[in-house]
């Protein structure tokens, strides 16, 4: 487990699958994320085999915040696309628990993945994609020291128009010189 000072990040069971359907058909919560096409369970099932068959490092952690006397499931994040050589990798994310948005536990559970990322996985770069009409999103990435790198023009179609994508990433030495 990676233990924050408001939530923690775990390693995801079978058990989860039920709720992350339920998010991944909330058109609201899908909204910002690629792909945005309703999800079974049976489908989930099938991810979740499969993703049981990665290396521990590129699996997905559950986000929880404590309430009261237990902990409480909010979203998931993970790291991907790994490129070792490199020593890069992609972040996602997703606060599917939609009474926990806009209160900071996104940029919490991105700072401690990427910390992760640079002092456990040796990572030099951390990087990620977001829709221009993330407002929300770009500014959390931003709070945490993520860097514009450019932006892939009308890269998503949604809602019948074209919108941008933009590349941010967070090299290891910025992450320390901002913490």
């Amino acid at each position: 487990m990676i233990i924050g000072g408001r939530i923690r990040l775990r390693a995801l069971e079978r058990s989860d699958l039920p709720q992350f359907v339920i998010w991944l058909n909330d058109p609201e919560v899908t909204e910002n994320l690629l792909p945005s096409y309703p999800f079974s369970l049976e489908e989930e099932e099938k991810w979740f085999e499969g993703m049981n068959q990665r290396p521990l490092y590129e699996r997905p952690l559950c986000i929880e915040v404590r309430k009261a006397d237990h902990w409480h499931m909010i979203g998931n994040l993970s790291l991907m696309d790994f490129q070792w050589t490199h020593r890069s990798a992609e972040l996602g994310i997703v606060i599917g628990d939609k009474t926990h948005w806009n209160q900071g536990y996104g940029t919490e559970a991105i700072s401690l993945l990427v910390k992760h990322a640079f002092d456990e996985l040796n990572l030099h770069r951390v990087w990620l994609r977001v829709h221009q009409t993330n407002p929300g999103g770009l500014r959390c990435y931003e709070k945490v020291g993520f860097k514009h790198e450019g932006t892939l023009r009308e890269a998503v179609y949604k809602h019948g128009e074209y919108i941008n994508m933009h590349v941010m990433s967070i090299l290891r030495h910025e992450w320390r010189q901002e913490k």
